[in-house]
């Protein structure tokens, strides 16, 4: 299985940005989908964007045109662009992997997760 650590997180002000990176390592990069999940305090955890080794990236529709994926297989790292933010944004957010080309929104269907990174935003 793939290790991922997150970083990037923190706290701004509403309106603000973050670039949230996803670090993996112990295996081949380019065989795994990354995706970005967020879990807010009481609240179920939540698809936010993927992006396959094929190339494919997707954004949940919630979060489009706020919020970019993009990918660096040299690097093995996949990041997470977070512009405008809102105080509705706060939350965990997370990294998780699978082996597999297709892009998944459900959460089970990913076998490897990092810790998470904390962003909070400030009205």
């Amino acid at each position: 299985q793939v290790q991922l650590v997150e970083s990037g997180g923190g706290l701004v002000q509403a309106g603000g940005s973050l670039r949230l990176s996803c670090a993996a390592s112990g295996s081949t990069f380019n065989n795994y989908t990354v995706a970005w999940f967020r879990q807010a305090p009481g609240k179920e955890r939540e698809f936010v964007a993927a992006a396959s080794w094929s190339g494919q990236l997707y954004v949940g529709d919630s979060m489009k045109g706020r919020f970019a994926i993009s990918r660096d297989n040299a690097k093995n790292t996949v990041y997470l662009q977070t512009n405008t933010l809102k105080p509705e944004d706060t939350a965990v957010y997370y990294c998780a992997a699978r082996s597999s080309v297709r892009i998944v929104i459900l959460s089970r269907f990913y076998d490897s997760w990092g810790q998470g990174t904390q962003v909070t935003v400030s009205p």
